[in-house]
C-alpha cells in the first residue's frame, strides 16, 4: 500500500535537507550561475524587473539570481530574497555583503506562506523553487497578493524527465532502488509543472494574466561526469531525500550506478548533462 503524502511533513524534511546542502549550494554558486545564467536573465526580463523595481525572490536559495535582479535593480530598488532554510539565506547575505550588494534584504519565510507587504512588490521571482512547494497555487496567491496591480511574475522550472537527463537519470535510478512510486499529478517534484501546457494553466488558475512560456537550453558543462555526480550529490536535496530510506552501503551502490549512468554524456570536449528550462511569466 503507498503511503498517503503528507506536505507538513514532506515541508519540514525539505527545510532541514536544503539547511544540510546550504553550505554546498553555495560552494557551487559560480557552477549554478554558468548553468543557470541564461535563464536568469529572460526571469528577470519575463518579471520587468529595471532600474527602481521592488524585487521579490521566492525561494531564493543562495541568492546567484537575487544578486542579479539586485544589479539590476539598482540604488533606487530593492530585493528581498525569501527561503524556507535559515542558513542558506545567510550564506546569501554573506555573499551579498562581500560583493558590496546593499539593496538585498534576506528573509526567512514558508513560500505557502509569504508573510511580506501587500501589494509591495513590482516584480515576484522564483528560480527553480516552484517545483518544490506541496500547494502551488498557495505559494502562487501568495505572490500574487504581494505584487502591486499590474506586477509581473516569472518562475524558472525544468520541463520533462526527457529533456532533462543529467537530473532525471539520477531520479529514476533512485526512485528504482528505494521503491518509490512517481509522484501524482499536483505532488511536488522537479518535473511537477514541466509537462506542456502545466505551468501555463497554473498561472491563469492563480489568476494571472499575459501568460507566456518561454523554452531555454540550459546544458549543463562540467569538465567531467564525475564532476556533474559531485555536484549533483552535494547540492541536491531533492535526492538526498528520495535516499533516505536507503542504508549507506545501498546508496552508495546509487551513485555508482548514476555517474555510469551519467557517463554516456561525457567526450572530450568534457561533460554536457541535458538540460531544458521553462520560463513562465504573468501579470497581475
Amino acid at each position: 500500500m503507498t503511503a498517503k503524502f503528507n506536505p507538513e511533513q514532506y515541508k519540514t524534511t525539505t527545510r532541514q535537507q536544503w539547511e544540510d546542502a546550504a553550505e554546498a549550494w553555495h560552494r557551487w554558486g559560480p557552477t549554478l550561475e554558468s548553468w543557470l545564467g541564461t535563464s536568469t536573465e529572460r526571469m528577470l526580463e519575463g518579471a520587468g524587473v529595471t532600474e527602481g523595481s521592488r524585487v521579490l525572490d521566492v525561494a531564493a536559495g543562495a541568492g546567484g539570481q537575487s544578486f542579479a535582479a539586485a544589479r539590476r535593480v539598482g540604488p533606487k530598488g530593492r530585493v528581498l530574497a525569501t527561503d524556507i532554510s535559515p542558513t542558506i539565506l545567510a550564506y546569501a547575505a554573506k555573499a551579498a555583503a562581500e560583493a558590496g550588494i546593499d539593496n538585498l534584504e534576506t528573509q526567512t519565510v514558508d513560500g505557502e506562506e509569504l508573510d511580506v507587504a501587500e501589494a509591495g512588490f513590482d516584480a515576484v521571482i522564483s528560480r527553480v523553487g516552484l517545483i518544490y512547494f506541496p500547494d502551488q497555487q498557495r505559494a502562487l496567491a501568495g505572490m500574487r497578493r504581494a505584487l502591486r496591480a499590474g506586477g509581473r511574475i516569472s518562475a524558472v522550472v525544468y520541463s520533462t524527465p526527457e529533456k532533462n537527463e543529467f537530473f532525471s537519470i539520477p531520479v529514476g535510478v533512485i526512485r528504482r532502488r528505494a521503491q518509490l512510486p512517481p509522484p501524482l499529478p499536483g505532488q511536488p517534484g522537479p518535473f511537477s509543472l514541466g509537462g506542456p501546457g502545466v505551468i501555463a494553466q497554473a498561472f491563469e488558475q492563480a489568476g494571472f494574466h499575459d501568460v507566456t512560456v518561454e523554452t531555454v537550453p540550459a546544458p549543463l558543462r562540467m569538465p567531467t561526469s564525475a564532476d556533474c555526480v559531485r555536484f549533483e550529490r552535494d547540492s541536491f536535496g531533492a535526492l538526498h531525500q528520495m535516499l533516505s530510506g536507503l542504508s549507506e552501503a545501498e546508496r552508495e551502490e546509487a551513485w555508482e550506478e548514476i555517474a555510469t549512468e551519467l557517463g554516456r554524456f561525457e567526450s572530450a570536449e568534457g561533460f554536457v548533462g541535458p538540460c531544458e528550462m521553462l520560463v513562465a511569466s504573468g501579470t497581475k
